[in-house]
């Protein structure tokens, strides 16, 4: 009995048999991760950062002199919005520039200080060189009223609330290390304030969202990754096809960097991905700074300084003209009362009535007396910057819906002279001086070397089975810059986050690699949810920030 007891006890304190559990597997590119940046790069980040600080002072101080101060608390708000709105930015260098980097770091094609470094310059020379479109595109989803009243407590609610919503959930998403959308995220928050807008001001017939406008973007968010996915899997199978060196479709052997001309691929197209990333994603914040300005300082920042007197009086020309052209669709039986209502009015209903030509032709011809009567956007008075620049905006809005709803039907010759007034009103309204283009830069920058980690390393290890290939890394960052470049030339705002991210699974799953699907499962999640969370955490904002203004 004593045997059998002592066998059972050797039976169960016997070591397990078969080959022992082997530690998680480490990436050779941890040891540089773990890096810390040297003192001559803080060096040189710390003095770019003063110095783009001292431009961004003297260049506030150079547009703000002359300007007579009424009143010291729309400063103390301006100030604040400015600080939440580069803090948007900051937040978005965590996840989207981020991206741009994964790639060449997890392929040693460049070192993760040098590459963050790299990619926040181009950043930089993205925003500062970016047209404007995305982010007046973004501003067009917001509800009229709220746009020309943005200086009041309305306004202000508005951005404070869309902002801080975007915030909350980029940061939620970033200690997850999910690689969410910024993008993706400031749409859902200002569909969230366009709708309780609406609820609130049911009465008073306010506007709510533009979904037209919303839907084009929408499209353009939607369809993104999955074109990122397919384009980048096509990209490399052809890759596979076309290029039979084995070594790109091998995981890299230790620290060494790739193939020469593979390594300047891969660099070529990270400095592409972050340029038209800085070039497109930057300007979501800039056009909602831009709205902070002409709330606050409407004298300064309402109307473009840089137009020219001569370009002012050929404005007064273009007027005119268009003001004949709109009046040969005008009805013989409309009547209006006050043109800038009823335009108001067109642009919250996009429903086009008898009267809505007519007060629209109004509207043209009285912006254009008045540009005859003031000479230059300079001299516009101070009590009428304001109104003067909203009628501006109204016009332009207004001749953007008719030609888009096709309602009229102009004549070939009416559509170009309705263009050219347009490009004129544009150029007097929607411009961005370069410190917003500085300070926007720079919050980027700083937010990318402050929380790259996370998001870069999901990308390069979390999302594929197997340790990104050269020929992968190629495929992803292809695709990422084409689509990235191209939805910035038509001025539609795409999450580089979603393209990228996609790219690499597109790129795994045409490998037959495997994709880690808990990874996945998550990304698609902060995807699917993102939208929703987004408008319920700035409609309930929207609402608590009209209580405090």
């Amino acid at each position: 009995m004593a045997t059998v007891s002592a066998a059972t006890a050797g039976a169960t304190t016997a070591p397990p048999i078969g080959p022992p559990i082997a530690p998680p597997a480490k990436h050779s590119v941890h040891d540089k991760l773990a890096k810390k940046p040297s003192k001559t790069g803080m060096f040189i980040f710390v003095g770019v950062l003063i110095a783009g600080l001292i431009f961004i002072g003297t260049s506030i101080a150079r547009d703000m002199t002359g300007t007579q101060v009424t009143a010291v608390w729309p400063y103390v708000l301006l100030g604040l919005a400015l600080l939440v709105a580069l803090a948007f930015e900051f937040v978005n260098g965590f996840h989207d520039t981020a991206n741009a980097v994964a790639t060449v770091i997890y392929t040693h094609s460049l070192d993760p200080q040098i590459a963050v470094v790299w990619s926040g310059f181009w950043n930089f020379a993205g925003v500062v060189s970016s047209s404007g479109a995305v982010a007046f595109g973004i501003v067009s989803l917001l509800p009229v009223e709220l746009i020309l009243q943005v200086g009041s407590g309305a306004g202000f609610a508005m951005v404070f609330a869309l902002l801080t919503a975007a915030i909350l959930w980029n940061l939620g998403t970033w200690w997850l290390g999910l690689p969410a959308s910024s993008s993706h995220t400031l749409i859902g928050s200002i569909i969230g304030v366009g709708i309780a807008n609406q609820i609130m001001q049911a009465r008073s017939g306010t506007s709510g969202v533009d979904w037209a406008q919303a839907g084009k973007i929408g499209q353009s968010l939607l369809l993104s990754p999955i074109f990122g996915f397919a384009l980048a899997a096509t990209l490399f199978m052809l890759l596979k096809a076309l290029v039979k060196e084995k070594k790109l479709y091998e995981a890299p052997e230790g620290t060494e960097p790739p193939p020469f001309w593979i390594r300047g691929l891969l660099i070529l197209t990270c400095t592409g991905v972050s340029f038209f990333h800085g070039s497109n994603d930057g300007q979501k914040g800039m056009g909602l700074i831009m709205l902070i300005l002409i709330g606050t300082v409407p004298t300064t920042y309402a109307l473009n300084h840089a137009v020219t007197a001569s370009q002012s009086q050929d404005f007064v020309a273009v007027s005119t003209q268009t003001a004949e052209t709109l009046n040969k669709y005008v009805q013989q039986s409309a009547s209006i009362g006050d043109p800038r209502e009823d335009v108001t009015d067109y642009i919250r209903t996009k429903e086009f009535k008898p009267n809505t030509m007519l007060a629209l032709r109004e509207l043209v011809n009285g912006i254009g007396t008045e540009m005859a009567i003031f000479k230059d956007l300079k001299a516009v008075p101070q009590e009428r910057v304001r109104n003067f620049r909203n009628d501006m905006y109204l016009a332009s809005e207004a001749i953007r819906l008719i030609q888009k709803s096709g309602k009229p039907v102009f004549a070939t010759a009416d559509v170009a002279v309705l263009k050219n007034y347009k490009s004129h009103v544009d150029r007097a309204t929607r411009f961005i001086p370069l410190w917003v283009k500085v300070a926007t830069a720079l919050a980027l920058g700083l937010g990318t070397m402050v929380g790259w980690k996370r998001i870069v390393v999901t990308v390069g290890e979390k999302i594929g089975k197997n340790h990104l290939t050269y020929g992968q890394g190629a495929a992803a960052e292809i695709t990422a810059m084409a689509t990235i470049g191209a939805a910035d030339w038509f001025g539609l705002p795409v999450s580089t986050t979603h393209v990228l991210s996609s790219g690499i699974a597109g790129t795994m799953a045409a490998n037959h690699s495997g994709l880690q699907w808990a990874t996945v499962r998550n990304m698609l999640m902060a995807w699917v949810l993102t939208l929703p969370v987004a408008m319920m955490l700035s409609g309930f904002l929207f609402y608590f920030f009209r209580q405090v203004f």
